[in-house]
This record gives structure tokens, sequence and C-alpha cells, in this order.
């Protein structure tokens, strides 16, 4: 393996910033979400899939890749998000082994509950702290990180 490239003082800032940025606004989230709606971030991003997805469901497998967890990490936060009623599973009548999860009728009404709250805190701490122009370079930069580490 060869010779470590090391971070130039910029680089350095930026990748300082981007670890600091991402975690208090993970954690300002967090707070948000938990006291105002009883979810996690994890658990709302779930929500908001199924929301989005044909007939409010979407194979447990496909599920985990869109929220970015592990398949059993997500097996957790449908456990829990069942427990409340805001999800149902459903086996797959084609193949064994896949697993849907469901979007209920209560858990369409969570997310309706707790979007208003959860844009607040995106925009006052994320989309309204930067102009038109470092908007567009986040998503054009993370934008590739994304695709690059998506294998796309």
């Amino acid at each position: 393996m060869g010779e470590a490239k090391w971070l130039s003082d910029d680089e350095m800032a930026a990748w300082q910033a981007f670890l600091t940025a991402g975690a208090l606004l993970d954690r300002r989230i967090e707070e948000q979400l938990k006291s105002e709606a009883d979810l996690s971030h994890l658990q709302y991003e779930v929500l908001v899939r199924l929301s989005a997805a044909e007939g409010g469901e979407l194979r447990m497998s496909e599920l985990a890749g869109s929220v970015v967890t592990t398949k059993s990490g997500l097996t957790y936060q449908i456990t829990q998000l069942e427990k409340a009623g805001l999800v149902r599973r459903r086996s797959c009548a084609a193949d064994v082994r896949g697993v849907y999860a469901v979007l209920t009728d209560a858990g369409r009404d969570r997310l309706r509950r707790a979007a208003p709250g959860h844009l607040g805190v995106v925009r006052a701490h994320l989309i309204d702290v930067l102009d038109g122009d470092q908007l567009r370079s986040l998503r054009e930069g993370l934008g590739e990180v994304v695709r690059r580490l998506s294998g796309g």
C-alpha cells in the first residue's frame, strides 16, 4: 500500500466541518422528532419512504438500502414501529423469504403530524442557513459522494 496522502489544512477544515455539522444537525433532528412525535430520525425516514412508495409498502431489503441501514437494524426499527401500530409486515406471496413493511393509517397520520416540525428543524439549521450557490454546491458535492459510494 502506498504512502498516505495527508489532508491539507483546507481539506481538514472541510472534513471537520462536515463531521461536526452532520452530528449537530442529526442531534437536533433526533431531539425534535423524539419530543414532538416520539420517533427516532431513522423511524421517521422509514415512514417517509413507505409513504412515498406505491401502496405504502416496500420490501424490507429495498427499504434497508433506501434508509442506509443494515437489515438487522431495520428489522429492529420495524419491530418498534409495528408495536406502535405505525407499520405492519406482510409476507411476499411469490417469495417465502420476502417480507414487506406496510405503512398503516396510524403511521401515515403520525408522519403527517411530525413533518412540519421536522421540516422546521431542517430549514432552520441547514436550508435557510445557506444561500442558493452553497446549497447547489452541497447538493452536487454530496451527490457525487453518494454516487461513488453507491457504486453508481
